[in-house]
């Protein structure tokens, strides 16, 4: 009775008055990949710079008590994606394939808002879906007009990687790979292309093309997370084109390229902020 009432109302409302549409806010998403609260300046981090997320947190609100939707990265993200609860999401493991994809019933943020007139695109690691039979579960299909970045967990790890995806077709790279098992992982032995700033890029023109309607960007970055397929190889997995201001730290070189990585992920934030305010949107 009183869900049928308050439609009928609304629908009166909806016919007998102009319909004028509120302004809808856009929407900034941004996932880091293996980043612990600990590792940020917000947080009593005092020997990793991260200003541009530290000055974020001193304007906005800093969560003190918060938990991942799983203990991996996939079934955390399909969590994330469709608001479920662990037990009931289709993706529970990072094994991939398409019994570990979204399906074209599952509802997902994006395509709620797509729905809702938003433009919608991801950046970055998706994690739910993969070329081939799983590709019921690309970002295309669950909700995203636009994606550009890596589908599995594998290929995600190579920061230096030979393609990329953009829609649901590879981007050919100019980096050469010594490919381990059959996701595009591995380690690269040409390294030209950058892979993270492939994607930031990418994302700074989505804003751009997009600044004049509702958006809804999910940028959804790598770093600072290792290369585990290199780590295993080399001993060294954290892969960054230099290692800046923490190159003359008296600390091993896998803790001078991990903290690198996790300023070059403050620095793409950083970017990323001040592109918004160069597009008029730093209030919306």
């Amino acid at each position: 009775m009183n869900a049928s009432l308050i439609y009928i109302v609304s629908s009166y409302f909806l016919f007998a008055l102009p319909q004028i549409e509120p302004n809808k806010p856009n929407i900034v998403f941004i996932m880091a990949d293996d980043l612990g609260y600990g590792d940020l300046g917000c947080y009593g981090q005092t020997k990793i710079l991260t200003p541009r997320i530290d000055s974020l947190a001193k304007d906005g609100m800093r969560f003190t008590n918060y938990y991942a939707g799983c203990t991996v990265c996939a079934p955390s993200r399909c969590v994330l994606m469709t608001g479920k609860h662990m037990g009931h999401c289709r993706v529970r493991g990072n094994g991939g394939g398409l019994s570990q994809s979204l399906r074209p019933e599952d509802v997902t943020v994006a395509k709620l808002l797509q729905k809702n007139g938003y433009k919608t695109g991801l950046f970055g690691k998706w994690g739910l879906g993969d070329e081939g039979i799983a590709i019921v579960g690309s970002p295309i299909r669950q909700g995203f007009d636009e994606f550009y970045g890596y589908l599995n967990q594998h290929h995600a790890h190579n920061y230096w990687p030979t393609f990329l995806i953009k829609g649901e077709a590879r981007v050919q790279l100019n980096n050469e790979v010594k490919p381990i098992g059959k996701d595009g992982g591995g380690v690269a032995t040409k390294k030209v292309d950058y892979a993270p700033d492939l994607i930031l890029q990418n994302s700074l023109d989505f804003i751009t093309r997009n600044k004049k309607e509702p958006f809804f960007l999910y940028f959804s970055t790598t770093l600072p997370h290792a290369n585990n397929e290199a780590t295993k190889e080399t001993g060294d997995g954290c892969e960054v084109p230099d290692l800046g201001i923490y190159k003359d730290k008296d600390w091993t070189k896998q803790n001078k390229a991990q903290a690198a990585m996790i300023t070059y992920l403050d620095t793409q934030v950083g970017k990323i902020l001040d592109h918004l305010k160069a597009q008029g949107l730093e209030q919306n």
